[in-house]
């Protein structure tokens, strides 16, 4: 389904396109709409980013309906002018956000349409494919697979680095006495042997990357888009020195009111200070060492855990198919066994009383492959006395597959309730103050991506 983009207010900051523009777009299927849009969603998103105590940069948001796109909301800027002349650029339709983890969720499909022509097998020994036997040092027995690195049951950690340099090579971080093994802290500790252990691993990208260069014979950024950006029709993509002039002018920079990630102190009333994606209207130069890559060496250097940047209309793109078990455009992009495959739980955390896994704060409670599962849990942390979980709306009630981006400020979410066939989509592209000095009420959300989900949810009637 392709999208137009409707008028624009000039100079509105509330940038919202309700699709009126565009009525062919729901004569298959969505009458009454315009009654039933979410009412006064527009002043609740804005208020939510301009907050004071904890404002936001920046803020897209999409939400799905029965498989249509029902709303698509802009807020705030792509990029600001730190010289105080008001220059600021707004976010836009068309605006690309870096959008960190939710890249893996779209890594996943490439994955999926490998499996479906036989280049890939979820359940084979990835040793076979990279050439060389890759083995936890401690489960030797064990086989890795494209299975375990997509539910991060692999047995790797992050705790040594989830991305590897131009030059550097898997091998030579991941087996025993190679050059960058060191200790081998990028394996878990032997009582956390591969497929009995939940760690959310970075690093498993870059190994999964390295497997898909090798059993497709292409360099993992070109395969994505010949897998998944072209056929979807999605903008962007994983190398940005190869977007077009038009995608560069509208990445989203990223902010925070911090100076570095080491920087303990947050001002919500001082400045938005760059993280990254400022672009300053230089294309940016791809990786060294490009010409003499080495397919299946090292996946890590395309960014295939969280380097990825797209529109959010394209990630509702993305969620539509998914919720159309697979078909996009009239035609099937995946079968529909692929997405039932997606979304079929791996790990689903036993809690402290039985632990299986690292849930991150409570953060993650269940896993398929390549998505998360939230299961509506809410507990309470007998450390800090507050609850945590998964929770999306202050009621409870919502449960929904997809992922989660955090990273340079950037928070970002993609999740769909395949039973009602309706989802959201949103991506911050700053804040303003510390998460962990905010937490949620009812979940182990920071409080302003909390409220942004009970609203979204809400807008759908969840």
């Amino acid at each position: 389904m392709t999208l137009k983009p409707s008028p624009r207010p000039p100079g509105s900051l509330a940038r919202r396109q309700l699709l009126l523009a565009a009525p062919g777009l729901f004569a298959a299927g969505l009458p009454g709409w315009a009654a039933a849009r979410p009412t006064g969603l527009d002043a609740e998103l804005q208020a939510l980013i301009d907050d004071p105590a904890r404002p936001l940069a920046s803020l897209s948001v999409l939400l799905l309906r029965e498989g249509r796109v029902v709303y698509e909301g802009q807020f705030g800027h792509r990029w600001i002018d730190p010289s105080g002349a008001g220059r600021h650029r707004p976010v836009t339709r068309d605006t690309l956000f870096r959008i960190a983890s939710i890249s893996k969720l779209v890594v996943a499909l490439g994955v999926m349409r490998l499996v479906e022509a036989g280049r890939l097998n979820l359940d084979a020994d990835i040793g076979e494919i990279l050439g060389y036997r890759l083995r936890h040092p401690a489960h030797q027995n064990v086989p890795l697979t494209v299975r375990l690195l997509l539910s991060h049951r692999s047995g790797l950690r992050d705790s040594a680095g989830s991305y590897l340099a131009p030059g550097q090579r898997l091998a030579d971080k991941l087996l025993p006495g190679g050059a960058l093994f060191g200790s081998g802290k990028s394996w878990s500790p032997a009582a956390q042997a591969p497929g009995q252990w939940f760690e959310y691993c970075n690093l498993n990208y870059g190994v999964l990357a390295s497997v898909m260069e090798k059993a497709s014979g292409q360099r993992f950024d070109q395969l994505m888009a010949e897998q998944v950006l072209r056929p979807l029709g999605l903008s962007g993509g994983f190398e940005a020195s190869q977007f077009s002039e038009a995608e560069l002018a509208q990445v989203a920079t990223l902010y925070r009111k911090r100076a570095t990630d080491d920087a303990a102190r947050w001002n919500s009333a001082g400045p938005w200070i760059v993280q990254t994606d400022d672009f300053g209207g230089h294309r940016p130069a791809p990786p060294a060492g490009l010409d003499g890559y080495e397919l299946g060496s090292n996946g890590s250097l395309f960014g295939p855990q969280g380097r990825m940047r797209t529109r959010v209309a394209d990630l509702g793109v993305v969620l539509a198919m998914l919720a159309d078990q697979g078909r996009h455009a009239g035609a099937s992009y995946l079968q529909p066994a692929s997405v039932q495959a997606l979304m079929t739980e791996h790990w689903r955390s036993a809690g402290p009383a039985a632990p299986n896994g690292d849930d991150l704060g409570g953060e993650f409670q269940a896993w398929g492959l390549g998505l998360q599962h939230f299961i509506d849990r809410s507990v309470l942390d007998a450390k800090s006395g507050r609850l945590q979980g998964d929770r999306l709306m202050p009621r409870g009630g919502q449960q929904a597959w997809g992922h989660l981006g955090f990273a340079y400020g950037l928070m970002s979410g993609l999740m769909l309730d395949p039973a009602r066939r309706s989802g959201i989509v949103y991506a911050i592209g700053g804040t303003g103050a510390d998460p962990a000095a905010h937490p949620g009420r009812y979940s182990s959300f920071p409080l302003w991506e909390e409220q942004l989900q009970g609203l979204l949810w809400g807008a759908l009637g969840g």
